[in-house]
């Protein structure tokens, strides 16, 4: 019996809108213009340039690149947009609010000054508690089993001066993301604390490890830190929290991406080849989704080699690349694991990956598979669309790949209209 077409679960709407945008992102006549404006738009104070103030404008971008990437513009929309992922078999979504902090560049020369007095007082009104508002609101429209996506720096300054500082969370910034994690456990929805720039990684994985450790209690993770695979010190960041998670006993919750900052983090700190990245992932999720050390996953330094107690892990393999799903599919097919596995890829972006996932089977069950989105106003996810369209250009190929797999499906569904086809 033939395996059906992957990408037969999309609605024909979903396979024209998505070639429309792989056909832009991988043209080297078409792109170029297209982020040039689209830059504009993410970053203009101009009221006609504006998606929330100029109708037509928004129209148009609503239904074609926002449509492509977003969930809503208000709760409605978003429990919609999600609805229709799970139906076409997703196992759920993940979920991010869009709206961001904007400073200026006399607020980020000064972040020292806002730790105290009036200038504390205003970040905490006009900067954390939007943040957390927000945030907690994305918790809400989540369903039980969905994930939460938080990025720190979205909570302002306070947040940016303590992460680069290696600091504790102010008393506000504190008692805020203890809200958002006890909400989000008391629903069953769990947390992925994003990466960013390496100037505040450090700073970063010292919130997610305490967050894990106070939250991770139980089998499966709440809390989740996300690891980039294309930093060379990444194998021995998750050995030390896997050692720290196994020695406190708490599981510890791993997303793991490729790496997001290539134009912005300091070049020696990255794989040299994109092969040496991709050995990297691929070493890492084996021995992340097998529960043992490996050449690729050592223990810390100073542990006994390889006898070090590996804790319970919760692992979000998020990446595009096809070979490592079809990997880690692999190794989930010859173990019998309690490992508690999701694999992810970005709302409009690796569609035949994620399909894919849909409708195969590994080892008798269907992997886990969830789409990355965001929400919020057309005007508020311009910086995020135009973050998804430098990552298009910047993998070239992969955005061939699926212009290609759209093209195909689409003949595919022609054909079958006369007949030609099954």
């Amino acid at each position: 019996m033939p395996q059906p077409a992957p990408l037969g679960v999309l609605p024909l709407t979903n396979i024209l809108r998505s070639l429309m945008t792989t056909t832009v992102s991988s043209s080297p006549l078409l792109l170029p213009p297209s982020l040039a404006m689209m830059s504009v738009l993410a970053n203009t104070s101009v009221a006609v340039l504006n998606p929330d103030r100029n109708p037509l404008l928004r129209f148009f971008l609503k239904k074609t690149f926002y449509a492509q990437f977003c969930a809503g513009e208000n709760p409605l929309e978003v429990r919609r947009t999600i609805e229709s992922l799970k139906a076409i078999g997703l196992s759920g979504v993940i979920l991010g609010y869009a709206k961001e902090v904007v400073l200026t560049e006399a607020q980020m020369k000064d972040l020292a000054s806002c730790s105290t007095g009036a200038v504390a007082e205003d970040c905490v009104r006009t900067e954390i508690t939007p943040w957390a508002n927000g945030t907690m609101e994305t918790v809400r429209l989540a369903s039980p089993g969905d994930f939460v996506a938080l990025k720190f720096t979205g909570a302002g300054r306070q947040a940016l001066h303590a992460l680069s500082q290696r600091l504790q969370p102010s008393e506000a910034l504190a008692s805020a993301i203890d809200s958002i994690c006890q909400l989000a456990a008391s629903r069953g929805v769990r947390l992925l604390f994003d990466a960013e720039q390496q100037a505040l990684q450090p700073g970063i994985d010292d919130w997610s490890l305490a967050y894990m450790r106070k939250y991770n209690t139980g089998q499966n993770a709440v809390v989740y830190g996300t690891y980039q695979a294309y930093l060379k010190s990444t194998p021995s960041t998750i050995g030390r929290h896997l050692a720290a998670a196994s020695q406190g006993g708490f599981t510890l919750g791993v997303k793991l991406v490729r790496g997001a900052y290539l134009g912005s983090d300091p070049r020696h700190l990255i794989h040299n080849t994109k092969a040496d990245t991709d050995a990297a992932y691929d070493g890492i999720s084996e021995a992340l989704l097998r529960g043992k050390w490996s050449a690729g996953l050592e223990p810390p330094r100073g542990e006994k080699g390889g006898t070090a107690a590996f804790p319970n892990v919760s692992v979000v393999v998020a990446t595009h690349n096809r070979e490592s799903v079809v990997k880690a599919r692999k190794v989930l097919s010859e173990i019998n694991t309690d490992v508690d596995v999701a694999f992810a890829q970005l709302q409009g972006m690796a569609d035949e990956v994620s399909c894919e996932l849909v409708t195969t089977r590994a080892a008798n069950r269907a992997p886990r598979a969830y789409k990355y989105l965001v929400w919020g106003s057309t005007g508020e996810c311009m910086k995020y669309l135009l973050r998804r369209a430098h990552e298009n250009r910047d993998a070239v190929q992969r955005t061939r790949a699926g212009r290609d797999a759209m093209r195909v499906e689409l003949f595919r569904r022609v054909k079958s209209l006369f007949g030609l086809s099954a």
